[in-house]
Formats: structure tokens, C-alpha cells, sequence
């Protein structure tokens, strides 16, 4: 399963890195080597939110994310769409964005195309920043059939049965960072950050209405079945939104990254090779977990990985006025998600050593009767 899962990932990786020795010689392997590298760490959390959707969608759906999937991040996420945002808060026409994108020390009006890019940055801090805060929020309120840390995650869920909070506490903050981070950018905060909001609203939105429909009609079906009469199943308008939920997930990962790699190299290419590469063990993995049914095997995993969310959405919001290490977003991540599996291994042999039971209380069960 590891090969099959990985494979791809591997051979891009060794043609990704032969490429880039060939075209820019020893420097441009290691510098495509330390994007790649960087990439991973920042996004080790992603894939575990990735497989908690990815799991909902069938294996078509799946191959879907692995291939066309991984064509959007590469080429759509980590190339186009930074061309399309300095474009947009640049006031540039494509042309020219193109124009600075491959020559990485021509100038426009006295900036290259990576100053632009961080010139955009506040735009792309508050989009991304609300858009991950929402996906932790949803999370951390809503009722759970395992809490990690109880103590903050019950008081959280009583809380989180009022109608819509998770929206006003996104909206707050957004008018607290607008306030306190973004200057004389505020209203370009504001604007970028209830467009993310909008955002994520619609496709989660869309994905749950799909979903739930077809939950009814497998109901159905299974009601036909008994009596011998036949419905055709809508399929297909869940995952593909699902599939769309995912593809902004990975947009809203890839930001600081993106940003991030221009102090390693001006080369959008380097770049787009180095980070692409990343991309695609991120979806490996994504998959290897759902296959593997990690998930269900270490329950806190889902925890963790939704507390790096929160930590990089704050990241991203503070990020809006002061520079934080990538270095830092990345250890952040991979503490929570070691503490996770940690907790989740010993909650394990807990559980197996005492045949079962609930241990020392940490698992909450839900009223649905898990």
C-alpha cells in the first residue's frame, strides 16, 4: 500500500530534482530540495484535515484528488494564482504580471514580482486567515465524539450551540486584526477577509446540502431495496464540492508558503518545482491516511491537526503587520500533531490494557451512542 499510495510522489520527486540539477546546476537542486522540504512541514497538518473530508468521497472521487487534484495545486495554487493576486492588488494587467514573474529581477514602477507578491500579502493573510479560523471553529464548537483537551473542548461545544457563533467570532477577529495589524490596509483586510469568509460559507455550505441529500437517497435506496423497487442515486454534486472545499483548504495552506519561498529563491519556476513536489506528498499521504484508516486508529490526530489550523490562522492574521518565520508556522504544526499522536498512542494502550473502558475519562461519549 505504501509504495502504490507514494509511488508517484517518489518518481516526481526524483525527476522534480534531476530537472532542476540539469536546468540550474548543484544550487538550484539543493534550493528545490529545501522547498520541497518546507512545504511538507507546513503542510503535514493539512493532510490530516484533507483526510477527514477525503474519507466522505468514494474512490473515484479520490482518484479525482490524486490526479486532477494535484494538477490544480501544482499549477493552479502555487503558479497561477499568485500571478492572479499580485494582478489584482497590484492593478497590473497579466502581461506584465507574466513579464515579472519570469524575469525575477526586472522591476515595474521599481518593485520585482516577489515584492509585489509580498506587497499583497495583508490581502492574502486576512483571505486565508479567515478561511482556516472558520475551519477550526467549526471544529473546536461543534460536539465531538472524542475530546482531547476536555477542559477546553466541553465548555467550547455548550458555547457553540448558539446559531452561527463561529461566524461572529471570525467577524470579530477580522475587525480586531483590520484594527491592530493592517494600517493603512484595513479596508483591503476587511474586503479579502469576509470574501474568505463568503468562501468558505459557500463551498462548505453546498458540500453539506449535496451530502445530505445523498445520505437521504441511500436511505431511500435501502428502503427500495426491501421492496423490491429501484431509485437512481444523484451522485457526484457532493464530492465534486467536497473536492472544491479541499482544493480552497490547500490555496489557504499554500500562502505563506508561496510567500515564504521568495526569500529562498526569485526563480518562479524553482519555486513552482520545488513547492509542487511538496504538494504531491501532501496528497499521498492524505490518501495514505484515509487507506490506512490512521484516523480511526489515533483519534486525537483530527485534534491536532485542526489546533495547527487555529494557531496558523492566528499566524496569518498577526502576519499582516509582522513577518513570522515559516521555520515557526512549521514547528508549530508538527508539535501539534506529535502531541496528537502521542496522546492517541496512549490512549490506545490504555484502552487495551483495560480491556476497552474509558480509561481516565478523556473519551466523551456523544449522545448518538458511540
Amino acid at each position: 500500500m505504501f509504495l502504490r499510495t507514494f509511488g508517484w510522489s517518489f518518481a516526481i520527486t526524483i525527476a522534480g530534482l534531476i530537472a532542476a540539477g540539469l536546468l540550474w546546476g548543484a544550487e538550484g537542486f539543493g534550493i528545490v530540495l529545501i522547498l520541497s522540504i518546507l512545504e511538507i512541514s507546513l503542510s503535514f497538518d493539512n493532510a490530516v484535515v484533507n483526510a477527514t473530508v477525503l474519507k466522505r468521497m468514494n474512490p473515484y472521487w479520490q482518484k479525482i484528488f490524486l490526479t486532477v487534484g494535484v494538477l490544480i495545486a501544482v499549477f493552479g495554487m502555487r503558479l497561477i494564482f499568485p500571478l492572479l493576486v499580485v494582478g489584482l492588488t497590484a492593478h497590473l494587467n497579466p502581461a506584465t504580471v507574466i513579464d515579472l514573474a519570469l524575469h525575477s529581477d526586472k522591476t515595474y514602477e521599481g518593485l520585482t514580482y516577489g515584492q509585489y507578491l509580498e506587497a499583497a500579502n495583508p490581502a492574502i493573510a486576512a483571505f486565508g486567515g479567515v478561511f482556516l479560523l472558520m475551519i477550526f471553529l467549526d471544529f473546536i464548537f461543534e460536539e465531538k465524539d472524542y475530546n482531547w483537551l476536555a477542559w477546553i473542548e466541553r465548555p467550547l461545544e455548550k458555547v457553540g450551540k448558539l446559531e452561527a457563533f463561529s461566524t461572529v467570532v471570525a467577524l470579530v477577529t477580522l475587525l480586531l486584526a483590520s484594527n491592530f495589524f493592517a494600517g493603512e490596509h484595513a479596508e483591503t483586510v476587511l474586503l479579502a477577509g469576509v470574501l474568505g469568509l463568503v468562501t468558505y460559507l459557500s463551498v462548505n455550505g453546498l458540500a453539506s446540502v449535496f451530502e445530505a441529500g445523498l445520505e437521504e437517497e441511500a436511505e431511500k435506496e435501502e428502503e427500495a431495496e426491501k421492496t423490491g423497487k429501484s431509485i437512481v442515486q444523484v451522485g457526484g454534486k457532493a464530492a465534486f464540492f467536497l473536492f472544491m472545499y479541499l482544493e480552497v483548504l490547500d490555496a489557504s495552506f499554500s500562502f505563506d508558503g508561496v510567500v515564504g519561498a521568495f526569500a529562498i529563491s526569485s526563480d518562479i519556476f524553482q519555486i513552482t518545482l520545488g513547492l509542487g513536489i511538496g504538494a504531491m506528498y501532501i496528497r499521498s499521504l492524505t490518501v495514505f491516511l484515509v487507506r490506512k484508516g490512521t484516523l480511526d486508529d489515533y483519534v486525537y490526530l483530527e485534534h491536532g491537526a485542526h489546533y495547527a489550523i487555529g494557531a496558523l490562522a492566528v499566524i496569518l492574521m498577526v502576519g499582516i503587520e509582522y513577518h513570522i518565520p515559516e521555520i515557526v508556522t512549521g514547528l508549530i504544526g508538527v508539535a501539534f500533531i506529535g502531541l496528537a499522536l502521542g496522546s492517541s498512542i496512549l490512549r490506545n494502550r490504555r484502552e487495551g490494557a483495560e480491556g476497552g473502558g474509558d480509561g481516565d475519562g478523556e473519551r466523551e461519549l456523544v449522545s448518538s451512542g458511540k
